[in-house]
């Protein structure tokens, strides 16, 4: 007898397989080694504010890596780590790419779970950007200019910025507070992460899963969203972000989709370090002017 079937055409067991990259990359560890090695360099070599606090939480910090002059686009980079595991200082390492172009990094944090719940994680991300918005300037950023980019988890996370009523959130705060999002091997319905292995740890109810799904929000705003996904990511890496690009465009809003070839759900943040990348290249373009 065939086993249930638990969502779509998966049973659990195939259902946990697409989403578990750690088994299906069994080297993550070094690159997850490799990332904090370059973060270190990183921290080393350009001036930073660190833990620079946005909230009342220990974990609600951010670290601030300045352009040269005033007046310069703000790029957040969100961590991914399925919500559980990661921390901003094993990405440090994008600034090294951005800052050479006269872009503000910005890497936030944020509590984990089982520690706090989706909606508290959401929160706290929708928080740091309320923070920048009010305080970039202090830094030489400029808060009009606000661009989010985040991995796995992080690009769930960035895609969720775009859904905020912020005048509602942060009184003071314009509804097009975030300018442009890139989201790279994002979760856009977490109903099947829900019904997934990862559920024990995150521990959502389908109610908590569909309120954080991007997929599911309503938005008042038209902002450009650069979706990618590694060719070699799992097929429903893959129908997220199909699904998330349809949902976008049909919206009206522009949306592009890049599928780089020999690339996985690790390997594709890789050369965000580099200035002359592709991948960094193909975010200035979508920078505000």
């Amino acid at each position: 007898m065939s086993a249930p079937l638990v969502y779509r055409d998966l049973d659990q067991q195939a259902l946990d397989a697409q989403y578990n990259n750690r088994r299906r990359f069994p080297d993550y560890k070094e690159r997850f080694n490799a990332w904090t090695e370059h973060s270190v360099k990183t921290r080393a070599a350009l001036e930073g504010h660190l833990d620079v606090a946005f909230g009342p939480r220990p974990k609600e910090t951010l670290d601030i890596f300045p352009a040269d002059g005033k007046g310069a686009p703000v790029y957040v980079f969100v961590h991914g780590g399925y919500w559980f595991s990661l921390d901003k200082t094993d990405c440090s390492y994008v600034a090294q790419g951005m800052q050479p172009h006269g872009v503000m990094t910005v890497v936030n944090n944020y509590d984990l779970a089982p520690t706090v719940d989706m909606d508290e994680i959401v929160r706290q991300n929708r928080a740091a950007i309320a923070w920048l918005y009010r305080h970039a300037a202090e830094y030489g950023g400029d808060p009009d200019r606000i661009y989010v980019c985040g991995h796995s988890a992080g690009g769930h996370l960035a895609c969720m910025m775009l859904a905020t009523d912020w005048p509602t959130f942060a009184p003071g705060v314009p509804q097009n507070a975030v300018k442009a999002v890139c989201a790279i091997s994002g979760l856009f319905d977490l109903e099947p992460i829900q019904l997934s292995y990862l559920n024990d740890t995150l521990r959502m109810t389908p109610q908590m899963a569909a309120r954080n799904s991007p997929v599911r929000q309503s938005y008042a705003t038209q902002a450009p969203l650069l979706l990618i996904v590694g060719a070699d990511e799992s097929e429903e890496y893959h129908r997220q972000t199909h699904l998330m690009a349809d949902f976008w465009r049909a919206r009206g809003a522009p949306t592009e989709v890049i599928v780089p070839e020999n690339l996985d759900h690790f390997s594709i943040v890789d050369s965000l370090y580099d200035p002359a990348a592709g991948l960094v290249h193909k975010q200035l373009g979508q920078f505000p002017a």
